[in-house]
């Protein structure tokens, strides 16, 4: 699902575009240099890593913002701003083996039939799918929808989408729908393609066919011809268009172009029995399973099957995340954020905890104010400071932690023993701590450039530089990154106590 800015720190603007090409990286034998073009929702970046037998390092070659535009009442992603960037990122790389591309999920760009863009992407906070999400379920089922894509029902889905945009005159001119890292590969090389761990994500995909869900599309009035064919991570799209003025001529190879799946790639755990959650704007809590969970208690509890690397399940549930703190500190002014953490670590722990997942969490806006109405509508203190908002929305993110840890676990079957926290939010070590102490197990945090280097492992690995499994990836992670580890404390009943208190 959608994802994931490093929240922790400010994207550095300056960086690539018009600097001079980086010095020549040293590299050993056996070693190659790969590029990857990770796409958050609120920052992007371009990373170069170096992975051969033992070694993987990963470097930025630059950073920039993504910033939503309002238009007309509509909110669009820039994603012209966006491939420029790319661009510019490959430039201060310089020569590299080849390049990959990931981003959040369930946006889409619409190409005409010369391939030309009709007009900017929509981005999935709009406001365009306000309850069409029970008008298709109604029409459809949500049974069946279940049991055809194992997907959560989340308002945005492309499915609601794509039945909210029915009629447009875009819609209506396009020739091919692409996900947004397919675009900016298409872009790159000419080549159209799905790859299926974004298209996973859709609720358009038949997890049992593994192909587009054509049945779901006619059912929902949906065009099927607009889809473009599916592609497997590690496969080769083809080299860089000449014309683009890049350093060498890089192959642009499919990663798992889901954010979270490229994520989930870089968990560095040991066996099976461990959790992950990829945090940022949403935290994706979840486990990796080798088949779908598709019971009726999976799709009340709305959790989600979506496409991994290597034909994995990523079941998982999507929860509200680092964005209620991001929307805080955007209305604050972006305030010192380590300071802020360190003040809300000195905060009374309970005093107001809300539901994160609450629908009115989910737009942009004055955060701050709905926690505090939150607060009120409950019988609860309102936060008075900064610092106090803080400690109620990590305290809360903790608690929704618990509570998918602990569902995920009844609802798969698999045993949990360690949690991963992977991403951003893998830098808050009071949120990691609280994490840990709320579902009572051990948490290891890191990487923070999860995504990154989950495309960087993909790429090596097609080139045969690495392991040719997710183990001998995941070793090499362990060899080579620092994990910080964060050991269960705190009173289990006061944790019960607090979590009764957003659960009713």
């Amino acid at each position: 699902m959608p994802e994931r800015p490093d929240p922790a720190a400010e994207p550095d603007l300056a960086a690539g575009a018009g600097a001079p090409a980086p010095a020549p990286r040293p590299r050993g034998s056996g070693e190659i240099e790969v590029a990857a073009v990770d796409l958050g929702a609120s920052s992007g970046r371009v990373m170069v890593g170096q992975v051969g037998p033992g070694v993987l390092r990963l470097s930025a070659a630059h950073r920039f913002a993504n910033e939503p535009v309002r238009v007309g009442g509509t909110l669009h992603w820039d994603i012209l701003a966006l491939y420029r960037n790319v661009l510019a990122g490959l430039r201060a790389a310089g020569p590299v083996a080849s390049v990959g591309v990931d981003s959040w999920a369930v946006d889409y760009g619409l190409l005409d039939s010369s391939g030309a863009l009709l007009g900017n992407p929509v981005h999935y906070r709009d406001a365009r799918t306000e309850g069409v999400l029970e008008r298709v379920t109604r029409q459809l089922g949500a049974e069946r929808l279940y049991a055809t894509t194992g997907l959560q029902q989340l308002p945005f889905n492309t499915l609601y989408q794509l039945v909210a945009a029915a009629g447009s005159p875009q819609l209506a001119a396009a020739h091919r729908l692409l996900m947004i890292p397919d675009l900016i590969a298409y872009w790159l090389t000419g080549e159209i393609g799905a790859e299926v761990t974004n298209v996973s994500t859709t609720q358009l995909y038949d997890l049992h066919k593994r192909a587009w869900a054509t049945d779901v599309m006619a059912a929902a009035g949906i065009r099927t011809d607009i889809f473009a064919p599916l592609r497997e991570p590690g496969t080769r799209i083809g080299p860089v268009l000449p014309d683009l003025d890049l350093p060498g001529t890089p192959d642009v190879v499919a990663v798992g172009s889901h954010d979270t799946a490229s994520a989930v790639v870089a968990v560095p755990a040991t066996g099976e029995h461990f959790a992950y959650i990829s945090c940022g704007t949403w935290s994706l809590v979840g486990v990796e399973l080798d088949r779908p969970v598709l019971t009726e208690a999976s799709r009340q509890a709305n959790f989600t099957n979506e496409g991994g690397v290597d034909g994995t399940i990523r079941y998982l549930r999507n929860v509200m995340g680092l964005w209620p703190l991001q929307e805080s500190l955007r209305t604050w002014g972006n305030p010192d954020l380590p300071e802020l953490l360190a003040a809300a670590a000195g905060e009374p722990a309970f005093r107001s905890v809300v539901d994160i997942d609450e629908p009115a969490f989910l737009p942009p806006g004055d955060m701050p104010a709905r926690i505090a109405e939150a607060c009120r509508r409950t019988g609860q203190p309102v936060p008075e400071s900064p610092a106090a908002v803080v400690r109620c929305i990590i305290d809360s993110l903790a608690l929704a932690h618990r509570r998918a840890v602990r569902q995920v676990q009844d609802l798969s079957g698999r045993h949990v023993d360690t949690v991963h926290i992977v991403g951003g939010g893998a830098r808050n070590a009071l949120l990691c701590q609280l994490t840990a102490d709320a579902c009572g197990l051990p948490v290891l945090a890191g990487p923070v450039e999860a995504t990154a280097i989950g495309n960087v492992l993909v790429q090596a690995r097609a080139a045969g530089v690495v392991g040719d499994d997710l183990a001998a990836l995941r070793g090499l992670l362990r060899q080579t990154q620092e994990i910080a580890r964060y050991e269960p404390g705190g009173e289990s009943a006061a944790w019960r106590a607090a979590s009764r208190r957003v659960e009713v």
